[in-house]
């Protein structure tokens, strides 16, 4: 039987779709919801990682630090996770102290091209005792053969694993089968994979990366992510363990924690709305969603149609200034035509 590794960012990713707003109390109940179920990881943090609060991508009611020694203190059995980007995340202001709280796992992300940017991270991690995992963000911008290097890059600083990030919900099952498979063949160390919803696919992706050879598997409760949400932790579990699959995790412990999650750390389950939809096909990351709403709203231009310029360019987290240069663009394209 073969055994699936399940990281849990529900507190980390979750806190995009709640603006980054999610407090210790609901932190630490469906901490301790989701240990008890058997989670292997639970991820713990502002929805863009560590040292990512900020004014562009959102302010955390709570500081990391605070976040991460609350959890800490009611995990039993998992370990706690932290996601950090180079550049938002620096070292010394945030990835030592946060080492220093109790961080178990260190997951250290870039976008798909750039993992030379996660060498210092890594080593630092990995330096200090802590797992180290390779993160490529926006995957379905490279090609197989591209990704594998850049996953080459990051084992030879020393991350013990990498993990494939959908995060414009933009594969398909057969996407992802193509790239883990490749991977899987190609690295000696384990390949995870991370699903967004966009397109109604992260359960079937999850499950195509799992038959592909990925071994670490990432989940929400009830999808609790940026746009139309992660994969729902509680539908994968399920799935996996119908195809046969070891997860360690009790099936009705995590819809436990699911419906736990549901009354109290959300106001509204995700869904999958038309922008999200717009965000998938157009392979832009979801968290654009409520920027490309506003801008949209605001120049008096269609919100499918920023999504499809800013996919046309390629954008990727970082840059949501740009919605406001495509719907000014596209407002006077609009204005033109009259």
């Amino acid at each position: 039987m073969k055994k699936i590794i399940v990281s849990d960012p529900t507190l980390r990713d979750g806190n995009h779709a709640l603006g980054h707003q999610l407090n210790v109390r609901q932190m630490v109940m469906y901490a301790a919801a989701s240990d008890a179920a058997g989670v292997a990881i639970v991820e713990v943090g502002h929805g863009n990682g560590l040292g990512a609060s900020s004014l562009q991508v959102g302010e955390s009611a709570i500081e990391d630090l605070a976040m991460l020694g609350a959890v800490r203190a009611v995990l039993k059995h998992a370990k706690l996770g932290v996601h950090i980007i180079p550049g938002f995340g620096t070292i010394n202001k945030n990835l030592k102290p946060a080492i220093e709280a109790g961080v178990d796992v260190v997951r250290v992300a870039s976008h798909c091209t750039e993992a030379d940017t996660t060498q210092r991270h890594i080593g630092y991690a990995r330096e200090k005792g802590r797992v180290a995992y390779g993160v490529l963000m926006m995957s379905h911008m490279a090609a197989k053969e591209v990704l594998l290097n850049e996953c080459r890059k990051m084992e030879s600083y020393g991350a013990e694993a990498v993990v494939l990030m959908d995060s414009a919900g933009a594969y398909l099952p057969a996407d992802v089968s193509e790239r883990i498979g490749f991977l899987a063949r190609n690295l000696s160390i384990p390949v995870g994979f991370h699903g967004h919803n966009n397109l109604g696919m992260a359960v079937a992706n999850s499950a195509a990366a799992a038959e592909a050879g990925a071994t670490l598997l990432d989940g929400s409760a009830r999808g609790l992510g940026a746009g139309a949400g992660n994969t729902p932790l509680e539908v994968m579990i399920a799935v996996l363990h119908r195809m046969g699959y070891s997860t360690d995790v009790d099936l009705y412990k995590i819809l436990d924690a699911a419906d736990l999650a549901e009354r109290h750390l959300m106001p509204k389950i995700p869904t999958i709305s038309s922008l999200s939809i717009a965000s998938g096909l157009a392979g832009v990351f979801s968290g654009f969603a409520k920027h490309v709403e506003r801008v949209a709203a605001e120049y008096g231009v269609d919100a499918r149609e920023v999504f499809r310029e800013l996919g046309n360019r390629k954008v990727v987290a970082g840059q949501e200034d740009v919605a406001i240069e495509v719907a000014i663009e596209l407002a006077a394209r609009k204005g033109e035509e009259k």
